[in-house]
């Protein structure tokens, strides 16, 4: 859990819009100054004042996983490979850079290639839109994420940087990168938002670059699987209509609570009270049979329990946003387990979640509330994220909550009008009496490499392919 009732920092960053400075990005071999921002780890979204009409699609997910998609992109120096897995590898790197790492300033050269992706057209034309991607990075490699897009008025965006990433710390440390803005769109951590969506202008296309970096001289080279974004248009609410139940079904999902690590590791966000976001996706990844080894664990305090979640803390941290709750953070590290896949999505209503679980898929979804306004929970919190894992025979919600005081505390079941309303919404009032934002349905999903028929089908219904 974020730290209860604290303004979150998707909150601050959109009351800063309008006097953000415009800064443009510069090449994907830049370097890009960034800024230090402390505020919540696990937080909503920016408020979305779209109103789509109704019964018009809010979500747009697209990926690149298959061989096709590879060779169908843009490619200097990369290279598609077949096989099981299909991917995206550095063939013959087009040059060398220097890299300062903002965080380390550290100075070291790189051999890099780059893919860009086909313009992809939004189905729904978007406030925001945020990138995912799966990827494997062995020491001595690490990828940058870049978007750009096109707006519904006919200009461009410039080539944002939506993330800089590496599954482990010791060559760069990962990052999102702050101040990047032409005036009319902002990147707020992970996420390219409308500065004004009002005005009526929204994001009509976009394409993907990835730059893939090594050693130089070694024939390291990142491997990228799945590179995507959710683009989205949530209407303005407070409430959502009450949707009927449909299912009554329980996964069996490990339990583990964010409370027992507090004080451990503060360098990563101050520890456990802000873990809600590793903590959950480490549960979906056991589900799915993720385990790590002994000799990966050997850093951890041998006294502490569950020192994967630990694992899970470090290894998701986002050194520029100092916590663990960047998203696709969290889906790019479940994809680091063999086998897994991760993104992030916008779901419109628990018939999406039930449709998911019924495929025996649990969810992490992201919500904010008053103490008051979930029964049961006992806190409340400007940011948080919990796996839900069934419903009972009422409808009611059932969710593995992080924050508990044990994880066999962490099994909770919530009440189903309450839970929606509060994860669904995008405007709320906080403990202040102030405005502030929901998340609109946001969700992380981690899923198997290869979804059984029952799987795909049910990922295809929430438009995640």
């Amino acid at each position: 859990m974020s730290r209860a009732e604290q303004p979150s920092r998707r909150t601050v960053l959109a009351a800063a819009v309008a006097a953000a400075v415009v800064a443009g990005t510069g090449p994907a071999v830049a370097d890009t100054a960034t800024a230090t921002d402390t505020a919540d780890a696990d937080r909503a979204p920016t408020l979305l004042d779209a109103r789509p009409r109704e019964g018009t699609p809010t979500v747009d997910n697209h990926a690149w996983t298959t061989y096709a998609d590879w060779r169908r992109g843009a490619a200097q120096g990369t290279r598609a490979v077949a096989g099981p897995r299909p991917g995206l590898v550095i063939g013959a790197a087009l040059g060398r850079v220097d890299y300062t790492d903002p965080h380390t300033q550290k100075t070291a050269a790189w051999e890099y290639a780059t893919w860009t992706s086909p313009v992809h057209r939004l189905s729904v034309s978007a406030t925001e839109t945020i990138a995912s991607w799966n990827a494997d990075t062995p020491a001595g490699t690490w990828i940058q994420i870049e978007l750009h897009g096109t707006y519904s008025d006919g200009t461009d965006t410039p080539w944002y940087v939506m993330g800089r990433w590496a599954a482990g710390d010791q060559d760069i440390k990962r990052t999102s990168v702050d101040d990047q803005t032409d005036g009319k769109s902002t990147i707020w951590t992970d996420t390219f938002a409308i500065d004004d969506a009002t005005t009526g202008l929204r994001l009509a296309s976009y394409r993907l670059r990835l730059t893939l970096y090594r050693k130089p001289g070694t024939k390291l080279t990142p491997t990228v699987w799945r590179l995507g974004a959710m683009g989205s248009d949530v209407p303005d609410r407070f409430t959502v209509p009450a949707s009927t139940p449909g299912l009554a079904q329980e996964l069996i999902v490990p339990r583990y609570s964010q409370e027992i690590h507090v004080g451990q590791y503060p360098e990563y966000d101050n520890g456990g009270e802000a873990w809600c976001s590793p903590t959950s996706s480490q549960m979906i990844i056991e589900y799915w049979g993720g385990r790590l080894t002994p000799e990966q664990l050997a850093w951890v305090d041998p006294t502490y329990a569950d020192p994967q979640v630990d694992n899970a803390a470090r290894f998701t941290y986002d050194y520029q946003y100092q916590g663990c709750g960047n998203w696709p953070f969290n889906a790019a590290y479940a994809a680091t387990y063999k086998d897994l896949q991760g993104v992030v999505t916008r779901l419109g209503s628990l018939g999406d979640l039930e449709t998911l679980i019924a495929a025996g898929i649990p969810a992490i979804t992201s919500q904010s509330f008053l103490s008051s306004e979930l029964t049961g929970a006992g806190y409340g919190t400007s940011g948080h994220l919990m796996t839900v894992i069934g419903f009972t025979a009422d409808g009611d919600v059932i969710a593995n909550d992080p924050n508990s005081p044990s994880d066999p505390a962490v099994r909770r079941v919530y009440n189903r009008r309450e839970w929606e309303n509060i994860w669904l919404r995008t405007k709320r009032y906080n403990a202040s009496g102030k405005l502030s934002s929901g998340t609109g349905g946001v969700c992380y999903l981690y899923f198997p490499a290869h979804p059984t028929a029952r799987q795909r089908k049910a990922l295809a219904a929430v438009g995640v392919r």
